[in-house]
């Protein structure tokens, strides 16, 4: 016999309150949408912070589509840097860490790389500016975002292979200059896990 869902270990843990703001949020948004009624929206929160498990917080969210990765990819938490640099030599950003609204990265006859796969975005929509002086920067962002570039090439070049239009989701500019070097976009798959 089938072990009941809300039975399985791991929804025996007790919710932080980050994961009850979530469900909430996605509750908000189903009330938005029309899919859930004002007063079942009020019952249902009831039930999300009065949860002891995430079996009991999941169940909240019942007959809902599942979030979205981009749902729980936009955080209110401090961003874990706003500028890299590189003379001669190479920088990386990548792994996990909380990208800022704006962040500034400058190559001169080195290179870099800024990879927002496995971020978290500080706000809807963030900015890369990337600066490559005689140097090269690759931005890697996640496939499921909504990508704009608007650098500019002189004597160098400035990719656009990353640019997507994903409606509702949020939003990545690229921008910048690539004198006498490069700035390469790419967009892949983000990982299998969100960040966390």
């Amino acid at each position: 016999m089938a072990e009941h869902p809300d039975l399985i270990p791991d929804r025996q843990t007790r919710p932080s309150d980050e994961e009850r703001e979530r469900a909430a949020r996605r509750l908000q948004d189903a009330a938005a949408a029309g899919r859930i009624e004002l007063a079942e929206l009020d019952q249902r929160l009831s039930e999300i912070y009065g949860a002891r498990t995430r079996g009991e917080l999941a169940h909240a969210g019942r007959g809902l589509p599942e979030p979205a990765r981009t749902d729980s990819l936009v955080v209110a938490d401090e961003p874990g840097s706003r500028f890299a640099f590189s003379v001669f030599g190479w920088f990386s950003r990548k792994g996990r860490w909380v990208a800022p609204r704006a962040f500034t990265s400058l190559s001169m006859f080195g290179g870099g790389e800024i990879d927002l796969r496995d971020a978290r975005f500080a706000s809807r929509e963030i900015r890369v500016r990337a600066f490559a002086l005689w140097g090269y920067t690759e931005v890697v962002v996640p496939d499921d975002v909504e990508v704009e570039v608007k650098g500019f090439g002189l004597f160098g070049a400035f990719d656009r292979s990353a640019v997507r239009s994903r409606r509702g989701a949020p939003r990545v500019v690229v921008s910048g200059l690539a004198l006498f070097g490069g700035v390469g976009t790419k967009a892949k798959p983000a990982p299998a896990t969100p960040a966390g």
